[in-house]
């Protein structure tokens, strides 16, 4: 059996009508490259397995019986898979014409590129941060404090997301989005498979991270288009609670946060990127809630709600020691 270009892995979970999309797309932009389909499903409830089953035969089935994450799903899907490069595509992302075939000549070209990663869009067409600096307690202040929304044209205070680059521009970055990201089997074989710790959020920061202290690079490209909506499959968790933008589910968002900086930069670092966001939450939560406007008193309820998933977070990793049991 000839080796396909790229296996196209796709982590399922309650989203069965964007999976269908999703899978169509795939199907439909794929072009001439040869690949092969991966999709792991994480014990969704709304027939997504089945679906892919009657609908997409030659797409490989794996159903967990559990909900695994993201990194371990994908992990599953690194062990089935076949191709020179491995791509991930989230089920709520969308390739547009000639986004396979730009990031395979990418990557065919290039020995050095470790990762690439896409410009995600909006239904809208609305860029969304597709190239990003690793975290650090700078970069969580200047986000925290809302300079990096009021000066995002600065090459300083806009450093986070790059929003000072013109994003028509291909550049060597830090990290790439999981929505869509690309990468040689060689490569990942050298430096590891995800951490499966990182249950959601920050796992593809952290192979990133890994990736390019082994000394490849890090690619984000313009003109590999792919449009991502985002924060779907975490919507149908309904028992637990969003981030203020509706994409992210805080409690499991702070766990891996400070498993990433106890990892990456110490236990002091994740108490202090701790204690920046407690006392930022606090002082949101008094001002806000010395006004009666109904807006700003929400604004208080939902910090104050921020400040019990700290410290829950903080004491269910043991400061980011340890990951909580499977699944989340």
């Amino acid at each position: 059996m000839d080796t396909p270009d790229m296996s196209m892995i796709i982590v399922s979970f309650n989203t069965c009508h964007l999976l269908r999309e999703c899978l169509q797309t795939l199907r439909r932009e794929a072009g001439d490259i040869s690949y092969e389909t991966i999709v792991i499903d994480n014990a969704s409830q709304d027939g997504s397995a089945d679906m892919v089953e009657r609908e997409f035969p030659e797409m490989q089935l794996i159903r967990s019986t559990e909900n695994l994450g993201f990194a371990a799903a994908n992990n599953l899907g690194f062990t089935q898979a076949r191709g020179h490069y491995m791509v991930l595509l989230n089920s709520d992302a969308f390739l547009k014409p000639q986004a396979l075939e730009k990031a395979l000549a990418y990557m065919q070209a290039d020995s050095t590129i470790g990762v690439g990663g896409a410009r995600l869009v909006g239904q809208d067409g609305a860029w969304q941060p597709s190239a990003r600096m690793f975290p650090s307690l700078l970069n969580h202040f200047l986000t925290i404090s809302g300079l990096a929304a009021k000066y995002p044209h600065s090459r300083f205070f806009g450093r986070v997301d790059r929003t000072w680059a013109d994003h028509d521009i291909a550049a060597q970055v830090d990290w790439v989005p999981g929505a869509f990201f690309i990468i040689p089997r060689r490569v990942l074989e050298k430096v590891g498979y995800f951490d499966e710790r990182f249950f959601l959020y920050c796992e593809e920061t952290d192979l990133c991270r890994r990736i390019k202290y082994a000394g490849y690079n890090i690619w984000y490209w313009p003109d590999v288009v792919v449009v991502h909506l985002g924060g779907e499959s975490s919507k149908s968790l309904k028992h637990l609670t969003m981030s203020a933008t509706g994409k992210a589910l805080i409690l499991w968002q702070i766990r891996s946060i400070l498993l990433f900086y106890h990892k990456h930069h110490g236990a002091l670092s994740a108490w202090l990127w701790m204690q920046i966001e407690n006392l930022w939450h606090w002082l949101r939560a008094l001002k806000n809630g010395l006004s009666q406007q109904a807006q700003k008193q929400q604004k208080a309820a939902y910090s104050k709600m921020v400040r019990k998933l700290l410290r829950q977070a903080w004491h269910e990793t043991q400061g980011g020691r340890v990951s909580p049991p499977r699944p989340w």
